[in-house]
């Protein structure tokens, strides 16, 4: 199975502050490298303090508003606030928090770059340390700590007395912030876009990138492969089919639907297709900074007729009338009926 569904996936955390859901090597074995949340924060809640030991974080708001802080090395420290459509990245081992500060539930879709990502949080931290060794760290008596129960697991979420301490400036640009939707799309055609979170535009990315997709009824993703890079995808809006193709020759199909989940590893080629009249919206999280495909459309102008018409099995004379372009397209408009 390369298919399965994130919103109604195995939950991780739900209560009054919110719902968590996964889906990572132990429900879908095919994941390599990548696994995903998703996250919903009620008002006044907060995705407790904690770090990952194996793997960066890459977030996407859906909706609502929050505070990420973040606490690196070298006294790194960043606090901004994040809005549907903008995305965050957490390097590995970085401490960080995520709370919501408006008046509605925050809603996340979160990549990790492992397919079983390893989490410490800060109160079982705190509650491994004996009392005497905190107050060393803080220059405090043992006897300050002792309020203080004593956990190595932690809560997954927490509750926030009080209103959120917003810095005046975290609304500003930072360097683990990007507002993905507000970028000029690189792909626009009339029938799809493509938004690129990548190194190229995003240099806190060193391992892992995001594309915001868009298809109309009228767009398709061009049959594909990524070379170096496996591809997972979550469906936001719409639905869709995909087709893919294993190195024993078997052809999967899936048809996905909003909150669905789908992998793809690495130079397996695929296309992408819109079902029913809806427009698609699909986040795509690859293992890479620079995420690079080999689209079929520029194939005919590296491969002569000849060559193209004996892979093929056809007399050179029955080969279609192939366009010879050098620049792949990603999105190609539709001009036959939907595929069956």
């Amino acid at each position: 199975m390369q298919q399965t569904s994130l919103s109604n996936g195995r939950v991780v955390h739900q209560s009054d502050l919110g719902r968590v859901t996964q889906v990572n090597a132990d429900d879908l074995p095919v994941m390599k490298g990548l696994s995903i949340k998703r996250l919903t924060l009620a008002p006044g809640a907060i995705r407790a303090p904690h770090w990952h030991a194996n793997c960066v974080e890459l977030g996407y708001c859906l909706a609502g508003e929050a505070l990420v802080t973040i606490l690196g090395t070298g006294d790194f420290h960043s606090v901004f606030t994040i809005g549907a459509g903008q995305m965050f990245h957490i390097p590995s081992g970085a401490l960080h928090c995520i709370e919501t500060i408006g008046a509605v539930q925050a809603e996340f879709v979160i990549a990790f770059r492992h397919e079983r990502p390893e989490d410490f949080s800060l109160q079982g931290t705190f509650g491994a340390m004996s009392n005497a060794s905190l107050g060393n760290a803080y220059g405090l008596p043992a006897a300050a700590f002792a309020p203080i129960g004593k956990t190595t697991q932690g809560a997954y979420l927490v509750r926030r007395e009080g209103p959120p301490a917003v810095p005046p400036d975290a609304g500003r640009e930072a360097a683990h912030k990007f507002d993905i939707e507000a970028q000029p799309a690189m792909l626009h055609p009339s029938y799809g876009a493509a938004r690129l979170g990548r190194a190229q535009f995003w240099p806190a990315l060193t391992d892992i990138a995001m594309y915001s997709l868009r298809l109309t009824r009228d767009g398709m993703r061009e049959p594909h492969w990524h070379p170096e890079t496996a591809e997972m995808g979550y469906v936001h809006a719409g639905r869709a089919r995909m087709t893919m193709l294993t190195p024993d020759g078997m052809t999967h199909t899936w048809d996905l639907a909003p909150g669905d989940v789908y992998f793809i590893p690495r130079a397996y080629p695929h296309h992408i297709e819109v079902l029913g009249e809806e427009d698609m919206h699909f986040l795509i999280f690859f293992d890479q900074p620079m995420p690079e495909d080999i689209g079929i459309r520029t194939i005919p102008a590296a491969l002569a007729p000849a060559v193209m018409a004996a892979t093929l099995g056809v007399p050179s004379g029955e080969l279609p009338n192939l366009p010879r372009i050098v620049a792949d397209p990603l999105i190609v408009e539709r001009v036959n009926p939907q595929s069956t």
